[in-house]
């Protein structure tokens, strides 16, 4: 199987994996992308299609679902921000989160019902934690199914590394360029991806199981699992070359009569689309977003929809369907409740309720052993000091402003043009960040220090900074490209470093939202035909997240890691604390 280019870590990373990290290699399947028949999840369902004989009265089933958890086997930074027990119109935050103490959860939901299956609507993995990442997300691999996951969409992070590295996930075996890593042979995920609307083009079959049936007392669920049909806009266009992603409700209203001829008559869809809920994490009082539309589309048979995406939390109903989300991180575990007819096969009630994976949880021994043999070996680089940080930084409330600019990016701008602005090393004038590319900030500590882990938990992608050279034209077409033609409400801002300025109107036409004549480069009008070498990072450069004119421009050198370039950006400032920078590179003039 041609395999498409996976970087090695360089650097500190590259020395750590050499040095420290040894173990047996299994084998890798070398064949091409293909689907299996949908699995059946008990031996009944795969010797029989129908109940031996006629039932009546109802089953009640649990549906455990998380959704986003991108490798945080440890407790995330941000925890969850929940309603003040005290003041109802604040919000505290709270520790929550962890494999250790959401593997408790899931153990007690599912002892309150023996008929019950663990799902996931996707992005298990991709934009992970250095203990995740640095084993290419096999710890979590392997977290998840001793906590026993049936089955998981798959989302467009599992993409990330493309579509050879997800099957490998799937099936097991070593890396192929850094081979084994970790502490035992990776035999792949225990639970199922689905990907129903992921089609290889070659041979028309989704790449991995549209759909699983699960049978409760002899009643059969069909799962069907999806990614979003937007995946090709951001992820690498390399990682995914030869796949098709399809319309989400096109596809599971294909696959509901194809599992209704098969005597399956309730339907539970695992999607990795997601919507902006108001209200609390059990409250839906008002809900937005791309999951309202493709719900409405949906064929009436379906009565839950287990979403993510958006990395946010709700219960929702929404055209008499149920539709749920989990939040991030593991920060919760959905708890459902079906109830299915005996004799009818059809879900009769869908209830649901979000828990907290609250920080007075015990913790799973058997995670604890798992992340500890993992921790082992990465601890030393996750907890190498690199600097000195000021404050807090981040890409949310004062840390952003209405042109769309963040403290957390801006320092990651600075930090590119900073290790690619030496003419030996491209000679950069500007350098700009794609806003997904990063994903938190930093935190403050009380001794200011800051750790390798912490910048890598902001940039855990391994991109590869790149100068390449743009016309004043072509880099005025870059600026417009943050807005998308199909969507008028996905604006996408690219970060600056400073020296670089200009304003937007969002009053203004599509393709002229950037103000004429406002582009200055250190005060300086940038005329159309100026020449201006630029660094961004590869992901930029094959034209991910749709900056399509990032693809014609001349490449003048590959620079370094970016995770390694910040690193270079706070080792250079030595013992002074690196601040907040001003957010006014960028600035919106209407009013939001």
């Amino acid at each position: 199987m041609n395999r498409p280019s996976v970087r090695r870590p360089i650097g500190a990373l590259a020395m750590l994996l050499s040095a420290a990290l040894l173990a047996a290699c299994g084998s890798l399947s070398s064949s091409g992308p293909q689907a299996p028949l949908p699995p059946a999840l008990d031996a009944t369902a795969a010797r029989t299609a129908q109940p031996a004989k006629p039932m009546t009265g109802s089953v009640a089933v649990k549906v455990l679902a998380i959704n986003d958890f991108h490798g945080n086997l440890l407790p995330p930074a941000g925890g969850i921000k929940l309603p003040d027990p005290q003041n109802p119109d604040k919000t505290i935050t709270l520790a929550a989160g962890g494999a250790e103490r959401m593997a408790t959860v899931v153990a007690q939901i599912k002892a309150k019902n023996p008929n019950h299956v663990f799902v996931a609507a996707g992005d298990l993995v991709g934009a992970s934690p250095l203990l995740s990442a640095l084993f290419h997300d096999e710890s979590t691999i392997e977290s998840l199914g001793l906590m026993g996951l049936d089955l998981s969409s798959v989302g467009n992070h599992e993409f990330d590394q493309g579509i050879d590295e997800l099957l490998r996930k799937q099936r097991g075996g070593c890396h192929p360029k850094d081979g084994c890593k970790g502490p035992t042979e990776f035999k792949g995920a225990k639970y199922q991806y689905l990907a129903a609307s992921t089609i290889d083009e070659k041979t028309g079959q989704s790449v991995l199981p549209a759909y699983a049936i699960k049978r409760f007392d002899g009643v059969p669920v069909g799962f069907i699992g999806l990614s979003l049909k937007g995946t090709p806009e951001l992820v690498s266009p390399t990682g995914i070359r030869g796949l098709r992603f399809d319309d989400e409700a096109e596809t599971i209203n294909r696959l509901v009569p194809e599992l209704d001829r098969q005597g399956v008559h309730a339907f539970v869809v695992l999607i990795h689309e997601g919507g902006y809920p108001t209200g609390g994490i059990n409250d839906c009082p008002e809900i937005s977003g791309p999951i309202v539309d493709i719900v409405k589309k949906l064929d009436k048979r379906v009565g839950l929809i287990v979403s993510g995406h958006t990395h946010r939390a709700y219960n929702c109903r929404i055209d008499g369907r149920l539709v749920t989300s989990g939040d991030k991180y593991g920060t919760l575990v959905t708890e459902i409740d079906l109830t299915l007819d005996r004799t009818t096969g059809t879900m009769t009630e869908v209830r649901a309720n979000n828990v907290v994976v609250r920080p007075e949880t015990a913790k799973d021994p058997r995670q604890t052993l798992l992340i500890s043999s993992y921790q082992h070996v990465a601890q030393p680089l996750i907890e190498r000091k690199v600097g000195f940080l000021a404050q807090a930084l981040s890409k949310e409330g004062n840390d952003r402003n209405d042109g769309g600019g963040t403290t957390m990016g801006q320092l990651v701008a600075d930090a590119m043009l900073a290790a690619t602005r030496a003419p030996e090393n491209g000679g950069a004038q500007v350098a700009f960040q794609n806003i997904g590319g990063v994903r938190t900030g930093l935190i403050h500590r009380a001794d200011d220090t800051v750790t390798y882990g912490d910048l890598f938990a902001a940039l855990p992608f391994s991109n590869a900074l790149v100068v390449v050279e743009l016309s004043g034209a072509q880099l005025q077409a870059v600026l417009e490209e943050q807005w998308w033609a199909n969507d008028p409400k996905k604006f996408l801002p690219l970060q600056t470093s400073h020296g670089f300025n200009y304003r937007w109107d969002n009053r203004r036409p599509f393709g002229s939202h950037v103000v004429p004549g406002s582009m200055t480069l250190n005060g300086r009008a940038i005329t159309p035909d100026q020449k201006i070498r630029v660094a961004i990072n590869n992901f930029l450069q094959v034209g991910g997240d749709s900056f399509k004119t990032f693809t014609t421009a001349r490449l003048v050198q590959t620079g370094p890691m970016d995770v390694d370039a910040l690193e270079a950006y706070f080792k250079a400032h030595g013992t002074q604390r690196v601040k907040a920078t001003a957010l006014d590179r960028v600035v919106r003039v209407d009013t939001p």
